[in-house]
């Protein structure tokens, strides 16, 4: 090892005085004193390691490293506590809440502003709300002078439509304050899954004979975000949504995310105020869609020949938006939903009538369901004829696509697991609303997904003892009986379809029994270990 090395880091300038003697003269020289390094050198190497091995130079940092002490990270203004409001206050807060000025509408309701509009609020709405109206076809008239009472849903329209244009500009205070961003963000929550909801029953019944599939691109060509901008667009809303920027000249992350949110939350607030038949109307009237459209059409795929027969009201013509929108069923219905219900059930089941599932499945499955409900029917013969009709379609819930699909593509659960998919997720959106008043939408967007997952709804069905009776091919019965990787996603199908059936039936409050009192959607699931 070689001598310390020299460091310049202690530098005195002290001068230290030196004296030589001399016969003629006396010479003071100044020296500076230099310091050595005075730490400690590093250990010896050992001879088997080389001089740039890792292990020498960590060794070497760990001697020479200073001790710094950290910088105190604060937490995030959002989640300092702050001092609970005191009883006062809290229930000033809450009488004065638009939320719970109605008892008859829990729902429309619970998307009302958690508290009293602004006078910015005022501003924007009287400046740009007629805009909004008018290119929606809606008279211009204030929505308070609409119906009696403030139990008419469409007296609300002006508040609830001016939450669906305030998505989060962080350029803007006035959408930055909390009843403005949570009012939006629960709009477009429900929004979502009332457009997928209503796209999925008119293309049923448009396309009779048509599997899921192709329904689904349809759906996504129609809505899916890249062009929900030029929808906008087309019915001169976009200045509304962009107001100082060219909606052609921003790029894509700058223009998709508030476009999907205004449009998600304008037919929330729709579909509260006005109900289904209002949708459809501004889908295909206001934004002008056409589901014959090019650019809507499903890629080209290999059919099955479907050879069996469809109910009579879909043989003659194709459906359109109207006849959809405008169907009333008569007032001595089967079914709160027939024509829905004629659509995702094949007529040709009267053949499966009294087979072995039947005579011995169906009455253990209609007793864990709790079926049939007492109804109050004029006539005991509409009774049994629903009954009977309940019995096959449950039949249909519990066929397999294995089973009869490629003879028969319409003989298998999919176009009512479709159906059940949409309302189950509308009916749970609706029940967290009305739960969780004070919520913000992403945090009930996170809750919804995980309460139905598929794996879950699965596993709802199987707690009850329901997946034996499902109907396998026979060629792979026995691989769906003992291989759960195959036999749980189709549990779930199974699942998702008895709620289309149900709906059909008897509509979206016997979903909500079977999802909360039959199956208990929302018990607590044990973590994973």
């Amino acid at each position: 090892m070689g001598p310390p090395a020299m460091a310049f880091q202690a530098l005195t300038l002290t001068p230290v005085p030196f004296s030589l003697h001399s016969s003629s003269r006396r010479v003071r020289v100044r020296v500076l004193a230099v310091a050595a390094d005075q730490t400690p050198p590093p250990p010896a190497v050992p001879p088997s390691e080389p001089a740039n091995s890792p292990s020498r130079l960590l060794r070497e940092l760990a001697q020479r490293k200073k001790a710094v002490s950290p910088k105190k990270k604060h937490p995030p203004r959002r989640f300092i506590l702050k001092p609970p409001l005191d009883d006062e206050r809290l229930t000033r807060r809450f009488l004065s809440s638009p939320q719970l000025s109605l008892k008859a509408l829990p729902l429309l309701s619970s998307c009302l502003p958690s508290a009293p509009l602004s006078t910015a609020d005022r501003t924007w709405m009287d400046e740009y709300l007629l805009e909004a109206k008018q290119a929606l076809g809606y008279p211009l008239a204030p929505s308070e002078t609409l119906g009696e009472g403030d139990d008419c849903p469409a007296r609300h329209f002006d508040v609830l439509l001016y939450l669906a244009f305030q998505h989060l500009d962080p350029s803007s205070e006035r959408t930055r304050t909390r009843h403005v961003r949570n009012g939006h963000s629960r709009l477009w929550f429900l929004g979502q899954y009332v457009l997928e909801l209503a796209f999925c029953e008119f293309f049923l019944q448009r396309y009779p004979r048509e599997s899921p599939g192709p329904m689904r691109e349809r759906v996504f060509a129609l809505i899916g975000k890249k062009v929900l901008p030029r929808w906008l667009k087309a019915a001169s809303l976009h200045n509304l949504v962009f107001p100082y920027d060219d909606l052609d000249k921003m790029i894509r992350k700058d223009r998709e995310p508030p476009s999907k949110a205004v449009f998600w939350a304008l037919f929330g607030a729709i579909y509260l105020c006005f109900g289904m038949p209002e949708v459809y109307r501004v889908l295909f009237e206001a934004f002008g869609m056409d589901p014959d459209d090019e650019s809507c059409q499903p890629k080209l795929r290999r059919q099955l020949e479907d050879v069996d027969y469809v109910s009579v009201e879909f043989e003659k013509r194709q459906l359109t938006w109207q006849d959809v929108a405008a169907y009333r069923p008569p007032p001595d219905a089967l079914f709160a939903h027939p024509r829905l219900f004629r659509a995702c059930v094949p007529p040709g089941m009267h053949r499966f009538r009294g087979n072995i599932w039947d005579f011995d499945s169906r009455p253990k499955v209609m007793n864990t369901l709790g079926y049939p409900l007492p109804m109050n029917d004029r006539i005991p013969e509409i009774t049994e004829a629903r009954n009977i009709e309940l019995g096959l379609g449950l039949q249909l819930c519990f066929l397999h696509p294995s089973k009869h699909k490629f003879e028969h593509p319409r003989f298998c659960y999919e176009r009512l697991e479709y159906v059940g998919q949409k309302i189950q997720d509308l009916v749970m959106a609706e029940r967290l609303l009305m739960k969780h008043l004070d919520a913000p939408g992403r945090w009930l967007a996170e809750k919804h997904r995980r309460t139905l997952m598929n794996k879950y709804c699965g596993r709802y069905l199987r707690d009850k003892h329901l997946q034996h009776y499902i109907i396998y091919g026979e060629t792979v019965q026995d691989r769906f009986e003992h291989n759960r990787r195959l036999r749980n996603p189709s549990t779930t199908s199974v699942q998702q379809a008895l709620h289309g059936l149900a709906y059909c039936v008897y509509g979206k409050p016997d979903v909500r029994r079977l999802m909360f009192e039959v199956f208990d959607f929302e018990q607590v699931q044990p973590k994973a270990v």
